[in-house]
């Protein structure tokens, strides 16, 4: 048994240095996908397509503009997810005492072979940091820390998705979907000429291209679509996809504060900010759930508390 559980942590050990070792291919592929995609859409469809009649200018400029904009708010929403840190325990933090009370809530341990309620505040303490965890924070076996609001590992940024870049991420995923959706829609008529009996214009490689950047946009827009609506779910809730899964069987949410106040706490209150991967001064310095280090929660949990 003893054996068991060391085979288990070896593989575990692997297959998380494995991840890390797959983060800088995956970037080369996001940049791939976006090399291939600009030579179809801008150097052999529409780009030439400013040399021709009214009309065929008239569109090649509107999309060659929309993409344009939507590539460089993508690239931006995505390097902010990868260089942005999500969060990390302060060294030597403590939770705040309750004055009240006179007294911190009591620890309870991350790895406990019962199951724990996600809506209780207890402290928590992470064995393998060995260090305190504030409230909505997890353990990142790839990353090898514990990570603030930790949402998830995504191997395609090259990090964790926590408290400090979740903002970014969704407009990465906005953005993607929006542009990889504008694509399809623009190389579709070169898509179906490739099955039109009529003659086909351009040189078998931008040929392949167009074709190849077609299919990889339309599969990303469509898969993408299925995580921007789960997250979008996630955010209206004030829950993390790991603290959806754990408290599927609890029916109260101590954080969901509702629609409009749980997308500020992720998006911030300046409407200004919404749709850029950055916030104001303002809301960092009167927001702390952007942080990462404390949560507003509702009214009638903090009194259950007394």
């Amino acid at each position: 048994m003893h054996r068991s559980g060391a085979t288990m942590a070896w593989n575990v050990f692997k297959f998380c240095t494995a991840l890390r070792g797959l983060g800088s291919i995956m970037i080369l592929l996001v940049l791939g996908v976006v090399g291939v995609t600009y030579y179809a859409v801008v150097l052999t469809v529409y780009g030439p397509g400013l040399n021709g009649g009214f009309l065929d200018r008239v569109i090649a400029t509107g999309v060659l503009i929309l993409f344009h904009y939507l590539l460089a708010m993508l690239l931006w929403s995505y390097f902010a997810v990868v260089f942005t840190d999500p969060g990390s325990v302060p060294p030597n933090w403590r939770p705040a005492i309750d004055e009240e009370r006179g007294e911190a809530d009591p620890l309870m341990p991350e790895f406990s072979h019962g199951q724990s309620d996600p809506s209780n505040q207890q402290i928590r303490y992470c064995r393998k940091c060995n260090q305190l965890k504030p409230p909505r924070c997890h353990h990142c076996s790839v990353c090898g820390r514990c990570v603030l609001k930790m949402d998830h590992h995504c191997v395609w940024v090259v990090n964790c998705v926590g408290a400090r870049n979740y903002k970014y991420f969704l407009l990465f995923l906005f953005y993607t979907f929006w542009e990889t959706t504008l694509v399809t829609l623009s190389l579709l008529p070169e898509f179906i000429s490739f099955f039109s009996d009529g003659e086909i214009m351009g040189s078998p490689g931008s040929l392949a291209t167009t074709f190849l950047a077609f299919v990889l946009n339309l599969a990303f827009a469509l898969s993408v679509l299925g995580f921007l609506i789960m997250h979008i779910n996630l955010v209206s809730g004030n829950t993390t996809t790991i603290e959806a899964y754990e408290k599927k069987t609890t029916p109260k949410w101590r954080y969901d504060l509702g629609r409009r106040k749980n997308f500020e706490q992720v998006f911030g209150s300046d409407k200004r900010y919404w749709l850029i991967p950055a916030y104001s001064e303002e809301d960092l310095r009167r927001m702390p759930a952007l942080h990462g280090l404390e949560y507003p929660s509702k009214p009638d949990f903090e009194a259950q508390e007394f």
